[in-house]
């Protein structure tokens, strides 16, 4: 792994899988080089999966941690397999090179620079606790963690320009604070959805015990007057 610019972990991109539920993945890219190296994260099913951030610069020696969110599905893949794949693409870029402005054609195949990739599987496995390892707050605290541990190496890093760490701080946290605001979001669009199944069942009860005390009042009703006609067959015939 040392004589690759990138080390990428875990090397498959396990996410716990649950019918109509996000699920979140932790991706750490470790930069093996004394130079400035670049990224850019792929995926062969962007529509499903959320990356935050997918291109980006690591500093020497330094390492980033990239947040993969699978997006709620509404089906289960067969056999809870998942075909699909992830693909890191990483190259040594100028010390100056902008993490918000890299080239667009950095990552093209006939670049000058030399192109490492590492493909990546994604696996399902079964949903855990509420708060285990695939939650939004145990990914959300171990990204800001590793942000400021990288912050750390980077404030000692005299390549480093002072305002770059403290931009990525706030960009990070603006980035928490909407994901924050969307999974609140989500959860009150589910409970409202869960409330409004919940009043159909209610309504659809109430009309049952309706119907059902409707019926029991006809069936007593005829008992009664079927007992009063024998009641009066009886009077007849003792007169007669």
């Amino acid at each position: 792994m040392g004589s690759q610019l990138i080390s990428v972990y875990p090397e498959e991109l396990s996410f716990p899988f649950e019918l109509e539920k996000q699920s979140y993945c932790n991706l750490k890219l470790v930069n093996n080089r004394e130079h400035h190296v670049a990224f850019k994260i792929k995926t062969t099913s962007p529509k499903k999966y959320f990356v935050r951030p997918t291109t980006g610069i690591i500093l020497p020696w330094d390492s980033i941690v990239v947040l993969v969110t699978l997006q709620a599905q509404r089906e289960c893949p067969p056999d809870m397999q998942c075909k699909d794949k992830f693909l890191v693409q990483s190259t040594v870029v100028p010390p100056s090179t902008d993490s918000d402005d890299i080239p667009p054609d950095t990552f093209n195949k006939d670049a000058e620079g030399k192109i490492e990739e590492c493909k990546l599987k994604v696996v399902y496995t079964a949903p855990s606790a509420s708060n285990g390892p695939g939650s939004l707050e145990d990914h959300l605290l171990f990204h800001s963690s590793m942000l400021r541990s990288s912050k750390r190496s980077t404030d000692s890093n005299s390549m480093c320009s002072a305002a770059g760490p403290e931009e990525a701080v706030a960009q990070l946290k603006e980035e928490i604070i909407v994901a924050l605001q969307q999974r609140k979001k989500l959860q009150q669009e589910l409970d409202n959805l869960k409330q409004s199944k919940l009043q159909k069942r209610r309504a659809g009860l109430s009309i049952k015990l309706i119907f059902i005390a409707g019926l029991v009042g006809i069936l007593i009703g005829y008992i009664l007057s079927l007992s009063r006609s024998m009641q009066l067959g009886s009077k007849l015939n003792a007169e007669l």
